[in-house]
């Protein structure tokens, strides 16, 4: 009797263990760690938390010239983020900005995203982790791949709203910071260099499109240009102006940053310049259109030595410069020296103003 008790008793218990795995819910596996372990569409590495978190944050947009990057920017950028999440986007390369940006300042998590097709620029997961994020920078690369890839889907959607409803700091480096632009070369036929843009100022290499993309603050009819001095892009970033000044009719901006420099414009409009090297405000007006723009002839645009007016700032680690973008002539400019640039039979001439 005493052994029909003890079979009765562990029959009982496998009994009890029956109906607890059948009954109520049945667990998949293991609790995720905190902000999901599965890896998220789009996302090649992420260093923190990827738990949304709400922060308050301030607008601003760098613009930064390529090569080695700018601590400084980025730690402007950061400071602007309130602790917030960091979403680099790009269509190829690593996820090596993550701890790089991570250890510049305060953040709760930096994530990469490589968005290298139409169909993951346009999945609902990749916009919201951008639309999530409070500080948004794009990478390098080759800008006709975020044309291609990006405009006129849900990331460009995202980062739109980022850029006019949230208001969160955004920035670029190289083909990152030449989509920021209102008017953008979008690189569709390759790139071009100066002397090839002044010799023809009407090649097809010199593929620009307006007001299609991305709409950042203060950048209205401003088309971008990076690597500056060190490729010597002064040259075709006037005949970029030049094509916009025709195509629009109306005035034409420029700014562009060398390598190791960088351009950040606050919630104000207010720019100053972060780096090693320089960065230019260039400026032309609808009354001052070039005297000669012909397929296959050099470009002329002289009016009378004063075509474009050019503002340079030398950058500093601290930030140099107060320029105010909302008026590109306004009198109060300052940290820097102001220029006359003009074309003479396809040579780019400067003076002093």
């Amino acid at each position: 009797m005493h052994t029909g008790y003890l079979n009765c008793l562990v029959l009982l218990a496998l009994l009890t263990s029956s109906c607890k795995s059948s009954g109520g819910p049945v667990s998949s596996g293991p609790e995720p760690e905190k902000g999901g372990s599965k890896p998220r569409t789009g996302s090649i590495g992420v260093v923190g938390d990827t738990a949304d978190v709400k922060s308050s944050t301030k607008s601003g947009l760098v613009l930064m010239g390529g090569g080695t990057d700018v601590d400084e920017a980025f730690q402007w950028m950061i400071e602007r983020a309130g602790g917030g999440d960091a979403v680099i986007i790009r269509v190829s390369g690593t996820d090596a900005y993550n701890p790089y940006v991570k250890k510049l300042g305060s953040l709760n998590s930096v994530e990469t995203l490589k968005i290298d097709s139409r169909s993951l620029a346009n999945n609902e997961e990749v916009a919201t982790i951008i639309r999530h994020a409070e500080l948004l920078f794009i990478a390098g690369g080759d800008q006709s791949d975020y044309v291609n890839y990006w405009k006129g889907t849900k990331t460009a959607d995202a980062i739109n709203y980022l850029l006019k409803d949230k208001k969160v700091p955004v920035g670029g480096t190289s083909a990152g910071c030449a989509i920021l632009g209102s008017s953008y070369f979008t690189g569709a036929r390759g790139s071009v260099t100066s002397e090839e843009a002044l010799n023809d100022p009407t090649s097809s290499l010199i593929d620009i499109d307006h007001d299609d993309f991305l709409k950042a603050p203060f950048l209205n009819h401003v088309i971008t240009d990076q690597h500056y001095l060190t490729r010597n892009r002064q040259g075709r970033h006037v005949v970029f102006i030049s094509k916009v000044l025709t195509d629009l009719q109306q005035d034409a901006r420029g700014i562009a940053s060398d390598e190791r420099t960088a351009v950040c414009i606050d919630e104000q409009g207010v720019a100053m310049v972060f780096g090693e090297s320089k960065a230019y405000f260039l400026q032309s007006s609808i009354d001052k259109k070039p005297e000669i723009r012909k397929a296959g002839e050099k470009l002329e645009w002289n009016q009378n030595n004063h075509a474009v007016a050019v503002y340079e700032i030398n950058g500093s680690p601290t930030g140099a410069g107060h320029f105010q973008v909302t008026d590109y002539m306004d009198p109060a400019q300052k940290g820097g020296r102001w220029y006359w640039w003009w074309v003479k039979n396809g040579e780019l001439k400067q003076i002093l103003k």
